[in-house]
Parts: structure tokens; sequence; C-alpha cells
């Protein structure tokens, strides 16, 4: 396998931030560094990596939280999400202090991400999927090769993503999923942002929202 994964839950949203160590090059990436930032560069380095990138599914601050903060002392880029969320990023410090959280910084990615892109750490190659619904600029991460998505806020174990925030469009929603994940393939595992790890094959047969039956 060219690609080490690690799951670190992060926040008091137990936000799912991914670690990806390319095993040939030793580059690393951070997908959805929502907070806890030293805890996530120890993690980098118990897998053997050295962080090259931070990419960035959408907005929200769980999401996005250590994004800025890592970028900055580690000096590396932030890619994604689609521009569509800036107005989530923006909003970064006011929600963190209206949430509770620590502090953060609101930031302009180095890279906004659109439908068809595909985004790098070391020699391993994601495909970039634009999947709005949740947030407007939401964007899931996919990794032919390894039958591996990471999907955000878009879809979870037995559940979908929230449609009540500014920006949340639940049709969207569905179509992002039903449209751009389901022809990846139900073989395809993927990790959410919030959950156990799941199938788009085990969600198409029993998830309430999404499942086949659901549309005739």
């Amino acid at each position: 396998m060219p690609l080490k994964v690690a799951i670190v839950p992060v926040t008091a949203y137990q936000q799912n931030c991914s670690v990806l160590v390319c095993e040939k090059t030793g580059q690393a990436a951070l997908i959805d560094p929502g907070g806890e930032a030293q805890r996530l560069l120890d993690a980098v380095q118990q897998l053997g990596g050295t962080l090259s990138k931070i990419f960035i599914t959408h907005g929200h601050l769980d999401h996005a939280g250590a994004a800025a903060e890592l970028a900055a002392s580690q000096q590396v880029p932030i890619e994604g999400p689609h521009r569509d969320d800036q107005y989530w990023l923006d909003g970064l410090e006011d929600y963190a202090a209206m949430m509770q959280f620590p502090p953060t910084r609101n930031f302009i990615p180095d890279r906004w991400l659109e439908q068809g892109d595909t985004v790098s750490v070391g020699e391993v190659t994601l495909q970039v999927l634009h999947c709005p619904g949740h947030t407007p600029g939401h964007v899931v991460f996919f990794w032919p090769q390894g039958r591996l998505a990471f999907v955000g806020d878009v879809l979870f174990q037995g559940s979908i993503g929230r449609t009540d925030f500014p920006g949340g469009d639940h049709q969207q929603l569905i179509d992002s999923i039903t449209g751009r994940l389901w022809p990846l393939g139900d073989d395809v595992q993927f990790v959410p942002g919030h959950g156990p790890t799941s199938t788009f094959g085990q969600e198409r047969r029993s998830n309430p929202f999404v499942a086949d039956h659901r549309f005739g």
C-alpha cells in the first residue's frame, strides 16, 4: 500500500482528521485539521511523515480550525475547499469565540479546488469531487487506487450531513451523494467527518436517507 492513513478525532466534536503519508517519499498531508495542531503533528511524525500539505473539505470550524496555524508554523500550503465556502472561512474566528473553541484564524487557501481537479501528497494523487449541499463549497477527496474516499460531512454511516446551516441545501446534498459518490463504486470505503467508516455499497443498502430503495 503506497499510502499510510490514520484517523485522529479532534475537537469537542470528535471530527475525523485524516493523516496521509506517502510511503515512498515520506511526504504527508492532513485532511481537515479542525484543532489540536500539536497532536496532529505528533501523529504525522509517528507515521514517519513530514507534513507538506493541508487539504480542506469544507469551511466549518471543526474541520478547518487549525489549518492556518499549521500552515504558518510548518510553512505548508492549504488546498481546498471550493471557493463557494469562503464565507465560512471568513467567519472562523467569530465562530470559535461563539462556540468557545480555542482561538483560530480566518484564512484564504493557497488553492481553491474545483470538480475534476486533483491534489497530491508525494507520489499519491487524489481526485477532487465538488459535492455541495452540506455547504456550497464542500469537496470530497478520492484515492482511486486505494478505493478510499474522504467525504467530510457529506455522508456518514447511516446518515447524511446537516443542511440547516446557511448555504445548506438538502436536495443538492442528495444529488451530490447519488450523482458524484455512488458512481465511484460500491466497494469504495469512506472516511466521514465524524463517526465510523463505511462503504458506499453499505449506505446504498441501508442508509435511511440515500438507500437505493428510497428512489424507486
